[in-house]
């Protein structure tokens, strides 16, 4: 997972199941509406068109299927969701509507014979709001898509689920020891480069084993509004310069394509508000962070005008369900969360159940 779970992130709501999206298209960048592609049209610009702010993230989740390969790319004429801006897909959606659908197959198929299985065991950690908190309802999003899943695509298994509030601990002991079969939930870096990544990256890629895709963030760079830096198109533009990253998040981001030392001067503060301040100030010249993550830190420094999100250099990080590989049913175990987690996605329950948390999670902060 990205570490400094203790920061709540102001997250918007996002989508609802895509399978709902209406026949017409729009021809302006309107909320509740679908929106069709012109030439030169961006993630950001459409967001800000039709939200009032550069945070895409929600369109990302609801066109996931068609944005995931090339998000940096549109494409002239394709069609995009833009959900509400509370998370419903349409002004009639209903939250919950495919969770309770779900729910009732799920009841008619149950099995009746007495074959017994053991519960997989989850572990989670408080203070990652919407995504994992025992305060939130089903323990947060990440949760709730986790032992749903242990319901869906065939299965029909109990789950058990603990809180650990110590999350290195899960990975350094729990995992390995097989108290637990999965901790919710981790980042994983692009394990095709592990001659690139450091020690955190290496272990991720040699010591666990992940589910397919949970949740994708939009790891962006930062830079201030008139830097020649804000529309680079390589990576090699930034080798040299100061690029911020907070201690306890993952770097393997950066590592990936070359932003590290020497190649680039990593610059960690404490906090991520602090590389928020540095790169105002002058101190830095880029910070690398997600979309989300850094709206709230500009939107707190009143900044969000002095600021930029590089347009082309945006990748897409991965949060997964991760298990040991030590752990002797390691591939049974993931099989069955990956057949869950696709047949959520097909049948839209994953867009509700994200949608939903993230409502209630919004009504809460209000």
């Amino acid at each position: 997972m990205i570490a400094c779970k203790q920061i709540n992130i102001g997250f918007r709501a996002l989508l609802v199941a895509v399978g709902l999206m209406g026949p017409f298209a729009a021809t302006a960048q309107e909320a509740c509406t679908t929106y069709t592609v012109q030439e030169g049209d961006t993630l950001a610009n459409i967001a800000q068109t039709a939200y009032g702010t550069y945070d895409y993230q929600m369109i990302f989740n609801a066109n996931r299927d068609a944005l995931a390969a090339s998000p940096n790319a549109l494409a002239a004429g394709l069609t995009l969701i833009l959900p509400c801006e509370d998370g419903r897909l349409t002004a009639e959606s209903e939250f919950n509507e495919v969770i309770a659908e779900q729910e009732e197959k799920q009841a008619a198929n149950r099995r009746t014979d007495s074959e017994y299985a053991p519960p997989i065991k989850f572990v989670s950690g408080n203070g990652w709001k919407p995504f994992t908190d025992e305060s939130l309802t089903g323990g947060g999003i990440l949760v709730r898509l986790a032992t749903t899943a242990m319901q869906r695509g065939g299965n029909d298994r109990e789950s058990k689920l603990a809180w650990v509030d110590d999350w290195d601990s899960h990975v350094t002991t729990l995992l390995p020891s097989r108290a637990f079969d999965f901790s919710i939930a981790w980042s994983m870096p692009d394990c095709t480069k592990i001659d690139l990544l450091g020690a955190e990256g290496v272990q991720r890629c040699t010591e666990y084993a992940a589910t397919l895709p949970v949740y994708e963030v939009a790891h962006v760079l930062w830079t201030l509004a008139d830097s020649e830096l804000a529309l680079a198109t390589s990576y090699e533009d930034f080798f040299g310069k100061r690029v911020c990253k907070p201690q306890g998040w993952s770097v393997f981001p950066l590592e990936e394509v070359g932003l590290i030392e020497p190649t680039a001067i990593l610059v960690q503060p404490d906090t991520v508000l602090a590389c928020g301040e540095m790169l105002l100030a002058g101190e830095v010249d880029v910070f690398a962070i997600e979309m989300e993550t850094a709206n709230e830190v500009f939107t707190q420094l009143d900044a969000l005008d002095k600021v930029t999100s590089n347009p082309t250099l945006v990748r897409f990080l991965s949060f997964h369900f991760v298990t040991s590989q030590a752990n002797p049913r390691a591939a049974e175990y993931i099989e069955m969360v990956n057949n869950g987690l696709t047949e959520m996605r097909e049948s839209g329950e994953w867009y509700d159940i994200v949608s939903t948390g993230l409502a209630e999670y919004n009504a809460a902060s209000q």
